[in-house]
């Protein structure tokens, strides 16, 4: 048996600290991995971790209050099943490596508010080091919308719900088969894009704690169902500040919904590290020519803010148009599937 600790993983964003809010185990407890072990908190959420070994608990290295700096160790097992390291000397799980860290009591001069705009000014920051750009199109979704209005009422669609977010989520992930370049991340230091096997897809979603984005593991795996299921659940955990650890990291590719806030689209900014982000505006009727007549249509606009380093004005432009193809006839889609 040896001692492994655990370090204090990044959560997320550039985050660079967390307080530790409550253990769930305690010293001489036997804990199993993936079971939660502590609560902690951050700019953005709390969040639970939960344990990376097999063992028995020799030591708890901070006490519920005190910040915690990434990469810092917060406990102490004796393993029996150390995974992906050695445990005599583990390495930091994620983030920013070993840090002079005693845990420090946190002082509340500001507030958690101003620790939350600090938190987004950084995240803010990290993303505007990429050479961004937009682009955007306007699609008559009508079809799309008949369709959900179809699924609502559908025994396979029960307590399910299904909106213009989950049928672009959907669309998103599936048009990636014929344009991989968009699920990528820059690599600053080879100077070249890395497209990512599988698509964890970030959604953006607006908390009590400020902006947060979950990602759903294996999004291009999922039914539409899977998918409804999941922004479903992680929406609502983000909203109550309860993300896991997983699910803050590890994103791959973002969409966000600002038309739920009645507007008609915008020019969203990258999630750090990541090649591009869809944003869905508000869809409405609006007078609309169809073939060579004025009629009412349900109209929306898709904007897609991409890293012009990992691509270039026609790939992106071509991707979101496929996007915009299956929300304007979900047949597109189909053949796609």
């Amino acid at each position: 048996m040896t001692t492994a600790e655990f370090r204090l993983p990044d959560l997320g964003e550039g985050l660079t600290s967390a307080e530790l809010v409550s253990w769930h185990v305690n010293v001489g407890e036997r804990v199993s991995i993936d079971q939660v072990i502590a609560d902690v908190e951050t700019a953005k959420a709390q969040v639970e971790l939960p344990s990376p070994y097999t063992g028995v608990v020799a030591e708890l290295l901070a006490e519920p209050g005190a910040t915690v700096p990434v990469g810092a160790p917060i406990i102490r097992i004796e393993s029996t099943d150390p995974v992906g390291a050695d445990a005599s000397a583990p390495p930091v799980l994620v983030g920013y490596g070993p840090q002079t860290a005693h845990a420090s009591r946190r002082r509340r001069k500001a507030s958690p508010e101003s620790a939350q705009h600090k938190q987004m000014a950084r995240a803010m920051t990290a993303s505007a080091r990429a050479p961004q750009a937009t682009v955007f199109v306007t699609s008559d979704v009508t079809a799309s919308m008949e369709l959900l209005e179809t699924l609502s009422k559908s025994a396979d669609f029960e307590n399910c719900s299904v909106t213009p977010l989950t049928l672009a989520a959907k669309s998103l992930v599936t048009a990636i088969a014929s344009h991989p370049g968009v699920n990528a991340t820059w690599d600053e230091t080879a100077e070249r894009s890395v497209v990512h096997p599988h698509v964890n897809l970030g959604i953006a979603v607006a908390s009590d704690s400020g902006l947060v984005v979950p990602n759903i593991k294996d999004a291009d795996s999922l039914t539409l169902r899977e998918i409804a299921l999941r922004i479903t659940e992680l929406t609502s955990t983000a909203r109550a500040g309860r993300t896991d650890v997983a699910h803050l990291t590890g994103g791959t590719i973002t969409i966000t919904n600002v038309g739920v806030f009645g507007v008609d689209g915008g020019v969203a900014l990258l999630n750090p590290g990541e090649a591009a982000i869809l944003a869905l505006g508000s869809v409405n009727e609006r007078p609309w020519v169809r073939g060579g007549q004025i009629t009412i249509r349900q109209v929306v606009t898709l904007s897609l803010t991409f890293d012009h380093r990992a691509l270039d004005g026609q790939q992106a432009s071509q991707f979101l148009t496929l996007v915009a193809s299956m929300l304007t006839d979900p047949a597109v889609l189909l053949a796609h599937l």
